[in-house]
């Protein structure tokens, strides 16, 4: 029997968010011939590690679904024996790119990932804390169901479980290495104040994101299309897609990975602060023309209070101007990589850790410059806006050298961890995770 592991990183409080996850592994488990381990990755100050807890004791007891919830203690005594087993010369780098003194979207996931391998699971399948399931019919509408369905069999087998497939022949004997959907409700980057105070002013500054040789019209239509997922329609009736997925239609808080075809192979990139750098695998399977399944199964997306606080406004955004410099080093890559297509597989139709590797390392190499135009239209834009923007515009002011070299950095660092990986997940599968805090060891 095949073993899943469904996955929260967390590290806000959300004792509700944990309960409906352990609904989506009952059904699953009910619904399916699998084990679930249900993985709560727990960043948390100990108040709300133990509503966590008790959240998950809560949960009706059921053979085949075995929850950890791991706090940042256990997750460092996990990666520190890991590290040291995989042979690495520089594991405290290692440990650090794991587990860094800071927020990381891609750091977290990447540690679900390695869990899954040491408890023996096929498929990560990962949810967001701020983020909640759709209903219908007093139904509630899990994801995982879609991808049970599809992920990690083959593309020619998996059309009788989806509604439609526009995957081209060719591709039909690969395996699906990813289905995912989107959201509904709020933008998924937390902007609209900006939209609302100055539209011009907002489609200039999420225009920053695009390649800087994209014409006006392009950048408007990205700006128009960006961060609003499915939009606000409701959940209705099922709706599944076997394609080579878009980028632009799925996100994050609503993403399985198949994990001996990608998640094994190549990690996400371990930015500090840096919002949209755990979305890298999305277009390496599009690129790579891996087989997905598009899915209608779309998860409510809500802000927590903390991100208009003082403090967390200037995180959030500080976060966002990191991922708009770090877009000079993906759009790089993603091109490279769309160049090199099936290039990017080794012959079982893998990805190939060291072609990533190799691309975001030349990466590294380019002319800053672009950045530098980014800083000053994003520094124009806020200082327009006023008021806390034009703080937060100072702030930019006094970081900008630490600004750009940190992008620069945090793709090197992306290309010492890509080259780690693979003996990384070997050594996970050696390494025992540990219990639950509180439990016996």
């Amino acid at each position: 029997m095949r073993s899943i592991c469904l996955t929260l990183p967390t590290n806000r409080h959300c004792p509700d968010t944990v309960a409906a996850l352990g609904e989506e592994a009952a059904y699953a488990a009910d619904h399916f011939d699998i084990d679930v381990h249900l993985l709560v990755l727990d960043s948390c100050p100990p108040a709300d590690r133990a509503a966590h807890a008790a959240a998950l004791r809560r949960l009706p007891a059921h053979p085949r679904i075995t929850a950890h919830h791991l706090d940042e203690a256990a997750q460092r005594d996990f990666l520190t024996r890991l590290t040291a087993r995989s042979g690495s010369a520089k594991p405290d780098l290692l440990l650090d790119l794991m587990l860094p003194d800071g927020l990381s979207y891609g750091a977290c996931t990447n540690r679900a990932f390695l869990i899954a391998a040491a408890l023996g699971c096929e498929s990560v399948h990962r949810r967001d804390s701020d983020s909640r399931y759709q209903s219908v019919d007093g139904r509630t509408v899990f994801p995982v169901h879609h991808e049970l369905l599809s992920l990690g069999e083959r593309a020619a087998d998996a059309v009788a479980g989806v509604t439609a497939s526009t995957l081209p022949d060719h591709l039909l004997e690969r395996r699906v290495a990813m289905v995912g959907s989107s959201f509904v409700g709020e933008l998924s980057v937390d902007i609209a104040q900006i939209r609302d105070a100055d539209p011009a002013v907002y489609r200039d500054v999420v225009s920053l994101w695009a390649p800087e040789g994209w014409s006006p019209e392009q950048k408007r239509a990205l700006a128009e299309e960006s961060f609003t997922g499915a939009g606000t329609e409701p959940f209705t009736a099922d709706h599944s897609l076997l394609t080579v997925v878009d980028p632009m239609r799925v996100d994050m808080c609503n993403i399985a990975f198949h994990g001996p075809t990608v998640s094994e192979r190549v990690p996400l990139p371990p930015a500090r602060d840096t919002i949209g750098s755990d979305y890298f695998l999305i277009h390496l399977v599009h690129d790579a023309r891996l087989p997905g399944v598009l899915h209608n199964r779309n998860i409510v997306n809500y802000y927590t209070g903390e991100r208009r606080t003082g403090p967390g406004f200037l995180a959030y955004q500080t976060r966002f101007a990191k991922f708009l410099l770090s877009m000079l080093y993906f759009h790089h890559v993603y091109d490279r990589m769309a160049e090199a297509g099936d290039a990017l597989l080794d012959e079982r139709g893998r990805v190939r850790p060291a072609a990533v590797a190799a691309l975001a390392r030349e990466s590294t190499g380019l002319d800053p410059a672009e950045n530098v135009r980014r800083l000053d239209a994003l520094d124009a834009a806020y200082r327009k806006l006023g008021g806390r923007y034009a703080d937060f515009a100072d702030l930019l002011a006094d970081r900008r050298a630490r600004l750009l070299d940190e992008a620069r950095g945090d793709m090197a660092d992306f290309a010492l961890l890509t080259e780690a990986w693979e003996p990384m997940v070997a050594a996970a599968r050696a390494t025992p995770v540990p219990p639950a805090a509180g439990q016996p060891r």
